[in-house]
């Protein structure tokens, strides 16, 4: 490279420090290198570490060791001195040597910390090299160890130093705790499997591309990193369909899962619907492109083997007597591949998906970003996914019922309560069952054990001397007079009596939901900001109480007055003076709480004695379902996926 090559390009990065420095005294900001000895002046650490020599990011540098080399340099490492002085003449022979045969190979020496990079020697060797938008430089470098903190920057930072341990990465980083485990298992390696370096090469130049691919759609104005945004397309597709794509095909595939990426910059807002939307007007050819609709059901589990399946199987049936001739309806169980189970109905002119199983999740998000014009719904709750509607009901309406039914209907003060899993909207049921107990008999003690771990709970409680259980809902397939639904009475010499139950009702659900798309109703059922959740109760229909014909007529009117009282949002069940098992005053009784509040519950009442299981305590066969909709879901292990390099 020339002489004079040298000198303007010494000039155009003069300009562009000299831009910088009076953009930031414009607007107030500091407009030089930050200095790593004023941050650690108030900072406590927990010790240095030798790096060695190591690639650096060149976007990770920002700042100087000392305050001593500032004053030379804005804020983005550009000149600010002249090229009449030593600095500037030396400036550009660095330069000169950049594109020589020698080029700048003498690496630089910099401290470490919190991620971010601060030179001690070789300022000018790196304003060069940003000046000619050089990716990364060598470099001799320690790390300074902040001292650990309940400080979320400092957890975070924590998580990075175990990652770098496995990958020797610094380009990929979070906003959300937990996140360098979940890539780690993303890329199918073990929680402390070190990479390879052929490993690391190949994640380096594919994320690169996506990097690349996540600022042609603007990401860099959200506040989120392409590291984030990765992990979101992760949830979607495996890594190794990366290793082959373009940075214009990655950049279309993200595109799709965009409103996902907002959603995830805004907090994972979910709107949650408590009843179908009004029809107003009919915009059936732009949601539908056709005048019937086509609702396709698909199955996780055969519905003759599956109690759970079978509900849904009957809610399908409801649809089709109720609408008949207006829509079309089909059913497919998934074979291997949910994914070909979806597009098969698709192909087949299903606009509608409605999958019965929050298993299914991963499937129905990939059918929603494929086919913009497919209203697509997952049986499941609080999902923070714009693509996919999902569908539950607030059981948490009928427990409270049945739990005032149980306090007044038991010999002594203890029931018995069979919960199914720790997931979204469990402990809600829980405390409002303890609760409606609590309301007919002041004394009485909710005993907790849970499906999910090893026991036999019934047994355990008719050991104890237990005289009313309540076990898993009627879900609709059985009759309720089956023994291990609802809650049952235990009779002398051990046989049952079956008292109430909450029932799902899922063709009220599909009914409606079905006639609402025909009007209209669910404008936003795509292409929307927010993720919506329907989560319906009692007064739509969806959830229902069951009492048995034996139960004695005080009971089944203090159920229908519980239950009108609930329609007619006269009676809330938590609209009460609430303490936690630890004496903590949850509510005064003064106030509601929210639609997100129930749905997340952590807590159990104060007349409850048990516990929600650790993760860790689950049978194999449930750890997948609490993966999906566990109250702690952000905090449990990932799961290892397949190898992606």
């Amino acid at each position: 490279m020339s002489r004079t090559e040298a000198i303007a390009q010494f000039n155009q990065a003069l300009k562009l420090g000299k831009k910088y420095y009076n953009s930031c005294v414009s607007q107030g900001l500091y407009p030089f290198p930050q200095v790593l000895e004023d941050i650690l002046e108030n900072q406590s650490t927990a010790g240095n570490i030798n790096l060695g020599l190591i690639d650096i990011p060149m976007d990770r540098i920002v700042g100087t060791y000392a305050s001593g080399r500032k004053m030379a340099f804005a804020g983005n490492f550009m000149p600010l001195l002249e090229m009449n002085t030593e600095f500037g003449h030396k400036w550009i022979d660095l330069c000169v040597a950049h594109l020589d045969e020698s080029g700048i190979t003498d690496p630089i020496q910099a401290y470490e910390y919190l991620g971010q990079f601060y030179v001690q020697e070789g300022h000018k060797r790196v304003s060069v090299l940003k000046s000619f938008d050089a990716p990364s430089i060598a470099g001799q470098v320690i790390r300074v160890v902040p001292a650990p903190s309940q400080d979320p920057e400092i957890q975070k930072y924590y998580e990075f130093m175990q990652f770098y341990k496995m990958s020797q990465l610094y380009q990929v980083t979070f906003t959300q705790p937990g996140s360098y485990a979940r890539l780690q298992a993303a890329l199918g390696f073990a929680p402390d499997q070190v990479w390879t370096e052929d490993a690391r090469r190949g994640f380096s130049n594919d994320f690169r591309r996506f990097t690349n691919a996540f600022a042609q759609l603007n990401g860099e104005k959200l506040p989120v990193t392409p590291g984030d945004a990765l992990l979101v397309y992760l949830q979607v597709h495996p890594f190794s369909e990366l290793r082959g794509m373009t940075t214009d095909a990655i950049r279309v595939a993200l595109s799709a899962l965009w409103p996902d990426v907002r959603l995830l910059a805004q907090g994972e807002p979910i709107s949650v619907s408590t009843e179908p939307e009004p029809a107003e007007k009919s915009i059936l050819t732009r949601i539908f492109g056709a005048p019937k609709p086509h609702v396709a059901f698909i199955y996780d589990f055969d519905p003759q083997k599956s109690a759970w399946a079978s509900a849904h199987e009957q809610g399908q049936k409801y649809l089709e007597e109720k609408l008949g001739e207006q829509i079309e309806i089909s059913s497919h169980l998934c074979g291997a591949s949910a994914d070909e189970t979806i597009e098969q109905a698709i192909t087949n002119g299903a606009n509608v998906i409605f999958a019965t199983s929050p298993t299914l999740i991963d499937a129905c998000r990939r059918a929603a970003a494929l086919h913009k014009n497919v209203a697509v719904y997952n049986c499941s709750l609080s999902m923070p996914y714009a693509g996919v509607r999902s569908y539950y009901g607030r059981v948490y309406e009928g427990k409270f019922i049945t739990g005032a039914i149980a306090g007044a209907m038991a010999d002594g003060n203890r029931i018995g309560y069979i919960a199914n899993y720790p997931i979204m909207g469990s402990s809600a049921g829980i405390n409002a069952f303890a609760l409606g107990a609590k309301l007919t008999n002041p004394r009485v003690r909710i005993d907790l054990k849970w499906s999910c771990l090893p026991g036999n709970p019934v047994q355990e409680f008719k050991d104890a001397g237990i005289s009313v259980i309540s076990n898993r809902d009627a879900d609709g397939a059985k009759p309720f007079l089956a023994w291990d639904l609802g809650t049952y009475q235990v009779n002398p010499g051990g046989t049952m009596t079956p008292l109430a139950s909450p029932r799902w009702k899922w063709g009220k659900f599909y009914e409606k939901t079905v006639r609402s798309l025909m009007a209209g109703g669910i404008d936003a059922v795509r292409d929307s900001n927010h993720a919506i959740n329907d989560w319906w109760g009692l007064s739509t229909g969806m959830i229902d109480v069951d009492l048995d014909a034996q139960l004695p007529a005080s009971m089944k009117q203090l159920a229908r007055i519980l239950k009108q009282g609930i329609v007619k949002e006269e009676i809330d069940p938590f609209f009460c003076p609430i303490w936690d098992q630890n004496g903590n005053m949850i509510s005064d009784g003064s106030r509601q709480f929210t639609l997100e509040e129930r749905m997340r519950m952590d807590w159990l009442c104060d007349n409850v004695e048990g516990r929600i299981p650790a993760f860790e305590e689950l049978l194999p066969q449930s750890q997948n379902l609490v993966r999906l909709l566990g109250l702690y879901r952000e905090n449990i292990p990932p799961k290892t996926e397949e190898a992606a390099l």
